[in-house]
Order: C-alpha cells, then structure tokens, then sequence
C-alpha cells in the first residue's frame, strides 16, 4: 500500500544521512524530492503545496536545525504534517442511516458488504438494502453479500421508487432497534443531473447520519474531481477508498481532508469480506514513511489468534517448552492474517523493499505437509526424528529429505530465539509512533 510514496520520500529523506547541522539548501534539496513524490503520486496541487509550505517553515526554524538529530526531527515534523493533511484524528462513523454515494465501478456494493461485516464483527447490529432499481444484479448482489455475511437485506417490492425504498428500510431498521443501515444507491458511468436530484430526494427522505462517496484509489484526481461534484450536491460527510492494495499512488488519500473538507472513513486492502480498514491518518502516515504500522499488525493478530490459543502458547514459552505442533499452529494464525507481503509491509523499513517482491506463499503448505507427516511424538519431540523416520515424512508429504531437515533447522532456530525471549522480564509496550526518539 502508498509503495511509491513510500519508496520516493524514503529516497528524499534518506538524501539527509549523517547530517549533524540543517542547512537551508539540504532542506530545499529535500522537500523538492518529496514535491515531486506528491506530483506523481497525483496529490491535489494546492495540498501538496500548502504541505510543503508549512514542513518548511518548520524545518527552518532554529530550534530544529540546531536539534542533536536534525534527521529524526527533521522526520518528526514530516510526520506531523502528514498525519495532519490526512486528516488528524480517525474519524468514527455515526450511528443510523449511511448513505453511499459515487460512480459505477468503484466497488460500492462490495465496500457495504465489507462495512456490514466489520460492523457486525464490533458488535452492531446492521443491516443493508438498496436504492438501485435500475440495476436489479446490484442489488442481488448485495442481498448475496448480506446472505453470506448474516446480515438482514431489506428487499421491497419491485414498483417502489428509489426513494420509497429508502423511507420504508429506514422506518424497518428503526423498529428493530438497528444501529447501522446501510443503503446503497444507484451510480452511473459520469455525473448527471438526474443522478444528483434523486440522491437528493433520498437524503432528504432518509436524514442519513452519514453520507459517504466511495472512491476508486487508483483514479487518482478524476477521483477527486467526482467527489467534489457530490460533495457540492448532497454534501459528504467522509469518503470510502477501494483498492489501496493495488497499485494506488496516494494522491487521494492525501488530497481528500483538505480539498474537500471531510475525512476518509475506511480503507479497502483486498478483495476479501473483511479487507475493510478504518482509516488512520497516523498509522497511513507511518507506512509512507517507512516506519511500519505496528498496531494494525497487532490487532489483525488479535482477532485471528483465540485469547486462550495465545495465553496456552505463552505459558509453553515461558516453560521452555516449545514444539512442533506450536510451529503449525503458528504458521496456520499467519496465514488466517493475510497474505504474507501485507503482513511484511506493516513492519518498518520494510514496504519500501518489498515493492516488485514475490513472495511464495507456498512454502507454509510444504512445511505444514511436512509436519502433519509426522506422529503426535514426532511433533512432541522432534529430537527422535532420525534418517529412517525422515524418509517416511518426506514420503508421506510429498517432499524431499532435503525439506524435512530445513523444516527442523528452522524449529531449531525458533526454539533458539524463543528461549532468548524467556529470559526477558516482559515485552516493553509499543510506543504510538515508532520512532528512535523522543518529542
């Protein structure tokens, strides 16, 4: 995710290395790398140079370039702009009626399935329904999505108008206590008038708590372009972005706070029911700087891995007593997180790198054949695995001798890192930002 941003102010920044003293000119020499970073990744002008305006004047100020890491300050200012410009704070998402606004092809229907899914996952009750009479397969879909999810769609009868729909699934929420429903509406290929005066009927019908336009990432300003014509309608109050696992440049994310005044709410990463984000401007402003984001890492661990599964786990490692079926059950929690470059991404110093990067996958299905290969007192105690035994699991997982010993170097090694953890009295917590210095 954001790869060329990542990728283009790591190399700017990277220009200040073993600084000791910020001159004017290294900071000029810098911000112009990074103005060229928001051009291509098509940042609204005006935002990138309001942006640029103020990181300057901050870095000229003689406290930061007399500071003892001029670098890591110099870091620090880029990074509270950045969180700034993306808008601050995450913006929470207001109980009742969410209308969602946009064009076709943006993944509108998709991003209420996976906004319906994230919020029965928080423990709201929601439900879903649809607007979009001209496109019966639109709102079949969503009633597939809502099927599978578990969530109630709201289906009426075929002569209803748009907005009748739309007053009799609000009064229908409403008298089953729902706190989230949310209704989608029809799109078009462009812009039209007819389009925009019935969004208005229906948000005039329905009082929405929240009027959200999802955008394309990877359209870059055409995006912002359309959600200025629908803010200036029916008024957003926050927008949605789709396929910032692609190959998005940023430029919305970036843009959306300043030019248009309201927030972005959610992120799709994936194509996946639960490939739904809430946005956060300080956790999206670390991965563009390379830094990581540690507490999405940590709470996708947190809702794939069982609390009783991970205190088992932790008491084992504190006897010291560590084995191979605590390797496959490991293995198996990484994979329920997704794939392994998303998960990579997240550490910092490391988006940047993986950018072009393959990454095979494969090789956890080699190592949990391998070890399912095995007896329960194989797995137990892989100490009495010797050549014999070594070429019946090779055999049974389809694999070579050559993979089974890989297979047990690397418990080996695991084994090793853990037994240097025991001997620590308690993991530091995560700081907020995670960063070599202190404010």
């Amino acid at each position: 995710m954001l790869e060329l941003l990542t990728e283009k102010f790591s190399k700017a920044i990277g220009r200040l290395k073993d600084t000791r003293r910020l001159t004017e000119k290294q900071v000029n020499d810098v911000l112009r790398d990074v103005r060229m970073a928001l051009i291509e990744a098509d940042v609204d002008y005006e935002v990138a140079k309001g942006f640029l305006k103020r990181v300057r004047e901050r870095a000229l100020q003689e406290d930061l370039k007399n500071s003892p890491s001029p670098v890591d300050s110099f870091l620090m200012t880029v990074y509270e702009e950045l969180v700034k410009t993306l808008g601050g704070q995450k913006a929470e998402l207001r109980k009742g009626t969410v209308l969602f606004v946009g064009l076709q092809g943006t993944g509108k229907t998709t991003t209420i399935g996976k906004l319906a899914h994230y919020l029965k996952e928080q423990g709201f009750k929601v439900a879903v329904s649809s607007t979009d009479v001209r496109r019966p397969a639109a709102m079949l879909q969503l009633q597939r999505l809502a099927e599978k999810i578990g969530v109630p769609y709201y289906g009426f009868e075929e002569d209803l108008s748009p907005v009748e729909i739309a007053k009799r699934a609000r009064e229908r929420a409403k008298s089953e206590g729902v706190d989230y429903l949310l209704l989608d509406t029809a799109g078009r290929l462009h812009i039209d008038e007819e389009l925009m005066e019935e969004l208005k009927a229906i948000k005039n019908a329905v009082n929405p708590s929240e009027v959200l336009y999802v955008a394309d990432a990877m359209q870059g300003q055409t995006a912002l372009a359309s959600a200025k014509a629908f803010h200036e309608s029916v008024g957003l109050t926050g927008v949605v972005l789709t396929k910032m696992d692609g190959d998005a440049r940023g430029g919305v994310a970036l843009s959306v706070k300043e030019a248009l005044g309201v927030p972005v709410k959610f992120m799709g990463v994936g194509e996946k029911v639960e490939d739904l984000e809430p946005f956060y401007p300080d956790r999206v402003a670390q991965r563009i700087l390379g830094l990581g984001d540690i507490q999405s890492l940590m709470e996708r661990a947190q809702r794939v891995i069982p609390e009783d599964e991970a205190q088992a786990l932790a008491y084992k490692v504190l006897k010291g007593d560590f084995d191979l079926e605590d390797m496959l059950k490991q293995l198996r929690f990484i994979k329920s997180m997704g794939p392994l470059d998303k998960l990579l991404g997240m550490l910092p110093g490391i988006g940047a790198q993986l950018k072009g990067l393959k990454i095979d996958e494969s090789k956890f299905k080699k190592t949990e054949a391998i070890i399912l290969s095995m007896t329960k007192q194989e797995r137990r105690n892989p100490k009495i695995i010797n050549m014999s035994r070594k070429q019946r699991i090779a055999k049974g997982s389809g694999t070579t001798i050559s993979d089974v010993n890989k297979v047990l170097k690397e418990y080996e090694e695991m084994k090793k890192l853990i037994k240097r953890l025991k001997g620590m009295q308690g993991l530091p917590s995560l700081p907020k930002i995670p960063f070599p210095f202190k404010r």
